[in-house]
């Protein structure tokens, strides 16, 4: 009986939660189809945002935003760059509500001042201003890190506020020219450039007709072509960035034509307001959840109809609206609907999923002011570096509280399978299948193993074991909310918390190895990344 409690303490401390072990695991299948791909994204689909709300920003008695802006973000903080260049590449978009007010101090008389409180101004701000000094910072910091720049356009300008939220008038684009004129002589080399912030359909505190925005893009397009003369050098056209729209965004593009949007992007804050005290609940709902998938599904159907040479991009996602929920975007259980989202959208031939933000707000995958990362930086590292760009469609024989999301093996043999568990009661036993239905466990005895014993292995396992090329094993990366609060601001990875360095170095993520003949064990409101290194997927060859 000691030697039984000293298991059971084992366990605990390593790897699941005490008061999960008395509920007994449910076994559960996925099976993934290799045979083809459904869907596929960009090589860089993750991506994160810098926005230019200023310290006045405030919402529910809060002002989150410190100095995290396009304008004011210590740009030389050690931790930054090394976040950045973790990813070998990250994608960033520059862009948010406050863009459309944003002149270049390029060609221009005006002083460039900074965003200011106005009662009648856009969002209570007047125009603000990016000076060619900081845009020279801002590309000294992208150059050392490798960032891949996205950089919204402010598509108001010349404009004028006829009622209401309503804009007419032709855009001017002579500010946009000369700073696009100005990137390309100082060879900044922004992949793409987006036409706008939250202007399309009903709008977000400014809209736009489509018409009117289509016939604007096609003489942006110009620009575009105009000033990159090779080719090859030619960045992509994003447009609308805002909410989606069926009609607004099939008029835009029949109005715009062939060729001349390359990506449709819009956002997605399907949770609600930061202020929802129902967060956490939604964030374990299935069903709320699965509401998304409408919208994705929705943007795909239109491209296919009205604009099948453009792809879908989710240009800003941040989840809960209004700068995110506080102690629940920034902790593990926003880790639950980021990659929820990111598996979801994936499915629907989502290219680039940009999530609000890289640092600001209650939403940043850095800490607004320590610029220590959340638990969500961690979870967009491991897609990152896990998950490819082929997408495998997964059947899932389990409750609707476990999610499964397949792709191939980034830029390696195999698969990687993302599983997530909503139910904060049950742990799962998962046996993996291919589309063949050949089992990827050797015996079927395996399914009556001890479930006290498997997870005794499991804990063991966790003590530090190290990646190997051992073919008769799978790299398995658990995601659990230190000492089970789904609001902590601390992730274990494998039972381990994922710290900085005391230089600021990205902690390195190894995974456990285990059997490729035994179930997957997913405790309750966890997250689990496993990697199938001779998964026979004839999609991913």
């Amino acid at each position: 009986m000691e030697v039984r409690s000293l298991l059971l303490a084992l366990i605990c401390l390593y790897a699941t939660p005490c008061w999960a072990l008395a509920q007994q695991p449910e076994a559960v299948t996925v099976i993934v189809k290799g045979s083809t791909k459904t869907a596929e994204t960009d090589e860089n689909y993750v991506c994160a945002t810098i926005d230019w709300w200023p310290p006045e920003k405030c919402n529910y008695n809060q002002c989150p935003w410190g100095q995290s802006s396009i304008l004011n973000l210590d740009l030389d903080h050690p931790f930054l760059a090394q976040a950045i260049q973790a990813f070998d590449n990250l994608r960033i978009r520059l862009g948010g509500s406050l863009q459309d007010r944003v002149v270049y101090d390029v060609g221009t008389e005006s002083p460039c001042s900074p965003f200011r409180n106005i009662s009648n101004g856009l969002f209570g701000f007047s125009d603000g201003c990016l000076s060619m000094d900081r845009w020279d910072k801002l590309n000294d910091l992208f150059q050392k890190t490798g960032a891949i720049i996205t950089f919204g356009v402010n598509a108001l300008y010349g404009r004028y506020n006829v009622r209401r939220s309503v804009w007419a008038g032709k855009w001017n684009s002579t500010n946009a020219y000369d700073f696009i004129k100005y990137t390309v002589s100082k060879g900044y080399p922004v992949s793409s450039w987006e036409f706008g912030n939250e202007l399309s359909g009903h709008g977000i505190g400014a809209r736009v007709d489509a018409k009117l925005y289509g016939k604007d893009v096609i003489e942006f397009k110009s620009i575009l072509r105009q000033l990159y003369k090779a080719p090859l050098s030619q960045p992509l056209l994003l447009a609308p960035g805002g909410f989606f729209d069926q009609q607004w965004y099939s008029q835009l593009l029949q109005t715009s034509g062939h060729g001349v949007v390359n990506a449709l992007t819009h956002h997605v804050y399907n949770l609600g307001g930061g202020d929802d005290v129902h967060l956490i609940r939604k964030i374990l709902d299935p069903k709320y959840l699965d509401r998304a998938e409408d919208t994705y599904r929705d943007m795909q159907l239109t491209i296919q109809r009205h604009g099948t040479w453009a792809s879908a991009w989710v240009s800003e996602s941040g989840g809960a609206f209004n700068n995110g929920g506080p102690l629940v975007s920034n902790t593990f259980i926003n880790s639950i609907w980021y990659l929820d989202q990111l598996g979801m959208a994936s499915k629907y031939n989502t290219k680039v999923f940009c999530r609000q933000t890289l640092i600001g707000g209650n939403y940043g995958l850095l800490d607004t002011q320590t610029f220590l990362p959340n638990p969500d930086y961690y979870s967009a590292l491991l897609w990152h570096r896990l998950m490819g760009s082929g997408v495998l469609s997964t059947d899932i024989i389990a409750p609707r509280g476990l999610r499964a999301y397949a792709h191939c093996r980034r830029q390696q043999q195999g698969i990687t399978l993302l599983l997530i568990n909503l139910s904060n009661t049950t742990g799962y036993n998962i046996t993996l299948q291919n589309d063949i239905n050949v089992s990827l466990r050797k015996s079927p005895d395996l399914e009556k193993r001890s479930s006290f014993t498997h997870r005794l292995r499991k804990a063991v396992s966790w003590l530090g074991s190290m990646p190997s090329s051992d073919t008769k094993k799978r790299e398995e990366y658990h995601l659990t909310a230190k000492d089970g609060d789904l609001q902590s601001k601390t992730m274990l990875l494998n039972g381990v918390p994922l710290e900085l360095g005391n230089d600021g170095s990205v902690p390195v993520m190894n995974p456990v190895l285990v059997a490729v003949d035994l179930p997957v064990y997913m405790a309750p409101t966890s997250i689990a990344f496993v990697v199938l290194p001779n998964f026979e997927a004839k999609a991913c060859s």
